[in-house]
């Protein structure tokens, strides 16, 4: 039986793995925005071209990171929460699926908007993604579907801030010690 996590109040913990993977899903995010914003904004250049290589290996990899974090919580399901009333532990599951959906959505229409448009997909200049005989009517759909998604992932990512700092700073119920790691020297409990 797996050891059960608890903060320093006793609310349930999410494990190690789950942690981990939250916050690196993170890290990937927030570096795959800028590099985006700054990839459109280059003149077309050396340094344009490197920068969306290294958007679309990022985004393939926070593909592959959220893949294995919907298995692993299908394995190991988020802990409740005792404390939140069951509307708001509602509201912000459907938040999590969404935006598990979304980091899914993102770069699967970026790769067939790339693929579409004639072009393979370096990933971290290891190996090659290979792309698609050019079709200009199927790539400008995802190319649609990948702008429209960019505003949902602004909208879901600020609404799950927006609850963490709600939490924190409103409830100051330590929901935001459940997804970091042990501070107090104790493991599981």
């Amino acid at each position: 039986m797996p050891a059960t996590y608890t903060t320093a109040s006793g609310l349930p913990r999410y494990n190690p793995l789950s942690q981990a993977l939250h916050w690196l899903s993170a890290l990937f995010i927030f570096a795959v925005l800028p590099l985006a914003w700054v990839a459109i904004s280059l003149p077309n250049s050396e340094l344009k071209g490197t920068m969306f290589v290294l958007h679309k290996s990022v985004g393939l990899t926070i593909f592959a990171l959220v893949a294995v974090r919907i298995i692993w919580r299908m394995i190991r399901p988020a802990p409740a929460d005792p404390q939140a009333p069951k509307a708001l532990e509602v509201i912000a599951r459907i938040n999590h699926w969404l935006l598990y959906a979304i980091f899914l959505i993102m770069p699967v229409s970026g790769y067939l908007l790339s693929a579409l448009s004639g072009r393979s997909t370096p990933y971290f200049w290891l190996f090659i993604v290979p792309g698609f005989e050019k079709n200009e009517a199927l790539a400008k759909t995802f190319q649609a579907v990948h702008v429209f998604g960019q505003f949902a992932v602004y909208l879901l990512v600020a609404l799950h801030i927006a609850g963490t700092v709600w939490h924190l700073v409103i409830r100051r119920d330590g929901l935001l010690e459940r997804m970091l790691p042990v501070q107090d020297g104790r493991g599981g409990r």
